[in-house]
């Protein structure tokens, strides 16, 4: 099977190593490349992309402005209004996004039913981290410096609480959905200790640096701490499930994610 991943610069994406190394192991065999789609190209470029590839990965900036030329749009895809996996068969899109962050949580321990959640962040992952936490029966607070992404996220998921200050407040987990602490923002925290001193598990979506200053404050409180990296792979996991029809299984994602580590660390 003949597969990609599409975005603005996926120059130096983990996908298709990703990819790779999952169909691999669970015995199929695909082509996987990288391609990077200026702005201004992607209209005249991607009914070339749906007629050269099977199936493809979406992500910044066209999850959206794929939309427009598929036929269906399936499940999450649906309720988050983007899409990051596309079937080019039928013209179907999906989103893994939210599957593979409540893997990542399960697969780590950590139960929503009931809890207390501390979102920060409004934008694309904290969207779909949000709904998917609401799913799960958490009681979610959400902050974002951007108002208006925030009200947005409330006018869309109305059981989201807007917390419009950071002040520290008891909660179960606390969730890093910005880009704080990654690139230019490497080594600072979004919140400070006493926020996180109150919280019972901290999550980061960054997994570059593996452990961002974020987790380096929420280890030092002792507090149990999750990088992103699970989630990345277990979004790939489902989207290669969705290409060849495969029912997911949390513990051959979850083998398969620890192989993976081994694998990159040898």
């Amino acid at each position: 099977m003949k597969l990609a991943v599409i975005g603005k610069d996926v120059s130096r994406s983990d996908s298709p190593k990703m990819h790779t190394f999952i169909a691999r192991n669970m015995g199929n065999d695909i082509t996987y490349e990288a391609v990077s789609i200026p702005e201004d190209e992607f209209e005249s470029r991607i009914d070339g992309i749906i007629s050269r590839y099977e199936g493809f990965n979406v992500t910044i900036p066209y999850k959206l402005s794929v939309m427009s030329r598929l036929k269906s749009v399936e499940g999450d895809a649906a309720l988050f209004g983007a899409v990051n996996t596309v079937k080019c068969s039928d013209l179907s899109g999906y989103n893994t996004d939210g599957l593979g962050f409540m893997l990542m949580l399960r697969n780590n321990g950590i139960k929503v039913g009931g809890k207390k959640v501390f979102l920060l962040g409004a934008g694309g992952a904290g969207r779909a981290v949000a709904r998917k936490l609401v799913q799960g029966g958490a009681t979610v607070g959400v902050y974002d410096r951007n108002t208006d992404s925030a009200l947005s996220l409330k006018k869309d998921c109305p059981q989201v609480e807007i917390i419009e200050n950071v002040t520290p407040a008891d909660c179960d987990i606390i969730i890093n959905a910005t880009g704080v602490g990654m690139h230019k923002s490497e080594g600072i925290s979004p919140v400070g200790e006493d926020v996180i001193a109150r919280a019972k598990a901290a999550v980061d979506l960054i997994y570059v640096p593996a452990k961002s200053r974020f987790l380096q404050i929420a280890e030092q409180l002792g507090k149990q701490t999750v990088n992103g990296q699970a989630m990345l792979f277990y979004q790939a996991y489902y989207a290669e499930c969705i290409y060849f029809d495969v029912q997911p299984d949390d513990g051959q994602a979850k083998q398969l994610f620890e192989k993976y580590l081994k694998e990159i660390k040898a």
